[in-house]
């Protein structure tokens, strides 16, 4: 018999995922947060949409679901996940789509993403990103391990092309 074990962050963060989606959906009752905030003309950052939709019917909408994984609390996205991700909104934003961007609870992940967009398209470096997006929604979180994937992806971008281009 093979017995797999989850890591302790595995464990941890599913039995946190309900008790912390609660505090999420309290503090948007009794608090100055909103679900999503609109960022610009293509980018909403929100909390995570209940499952009122399966995935046929937001097909039948014409909602195109892109999922980039990462780990609840701790999770970094990697490299590669920014760029698709930032791609995907790109090609939206060329039709002149809207793209939600959510994690839980709207804050640290899915911020993280939303600054990888702010990044390439306007050339900003992370701090000014984030800074942007706290103006907007004050509460985000991006913890320093993502502010260092910023900083790679930020250079990534700055060392092979000139600044001031962008999206």
């Amino acid at each position: 018999m093979i017995k797999r074990t989850m890591p302790l962050q595995s464990v941890a963060t599913r039995v946190l995922f309900y008790p912390t989606l609660l505090y999420n959906v309290v503090m948007e009752k009794v608090s100055s947060r909103k679900w999503y905030d609109r960022i610009d003309e293509t980018v909403i950052l929100g909390a995570l949409p209940f499952r009122g939709m399966s995935d046929k019917q937001w097909e039948s909408l014409g909602v195109e679901q892109l999922r980039l994984s990462t780990v609840d609390f701790t999770g970094v996205p990697s490299l590669e996940n920014l760029q698709k991700g930032v791609e995907f909104v790109h090609r939206h934003q060329e039709k002149g789509h809207s793209v939600y961007i959510h994690c839980k609870a709207g804050r640290s992940r899915s911020a993280t993403m939303v600054a990888a967009y702010l990044i390439e398209r306007h050339r900003w470096d992370p701090d000014v990103a984030s800074a942007f997006i706290a103006n907007i929604r004050p509460h985000i979180l991006i913890r320093s391990t993502q502010h260092q994937i910023l900083e790679t992806f930020y250079l990534s971008l700055t060392n092979s092309e000139p600044a001031g281009g962008g999206g």
